[in-house]
């Protein structure tokens, strides 16, 4: 119980935080917060699975015109990808810049909701 308690409780707080980010989220505060982590929500409008350790979601617009990049690492978090377009996904991780294209890194099942 206390396993399933725990992880709920962190997504109904992330949640919230969100839910206020969206709306007035703009690069300005991106940039105020990197190497921090929040939580950011958008659309998806394309991903590459670049390997099975390593998924970009690109949210705002399609490459090469994204927002954000959602990297998601490792192996732990499952998504279904063939339906994953369109969905609004909200992401905590660390707010990163690469290659000047603003990324949030992700590799818990937890940092991930997809609505």
């Amino acid at each position: 119980m206390k396993k399933i308690l725990l992880p709920a409780l962190i997504m109904i707080v992330f949640a919230s935080k969100a839910s206020a980010q969206s709306k007035g989220f703009t690069m300005a505060d991106f940039k105020a917060n990197i190497g921090k982590t929040g939580t950011l929500c958008d659309t998806v409008y394309s991903y590459k699975a670049v390997s099975d350790t390593l998924t970009l979601l690109n949210l705002g617009a399609a490459y090469p015109r994204q927002k954000y990049t959602i990297a998601i690492k490792g192996n732990k978090i499952k998504l279904d990808l063939s339906t994953i377009k369109g969905k609004h996904v909200c992401a905590t991780g660390t707010f990163e810049f690469f290659k000047g294209q603003p990324e949030i890194v992700a590799d818990k099942p937890e940092q991930i909701t997809v609505n």
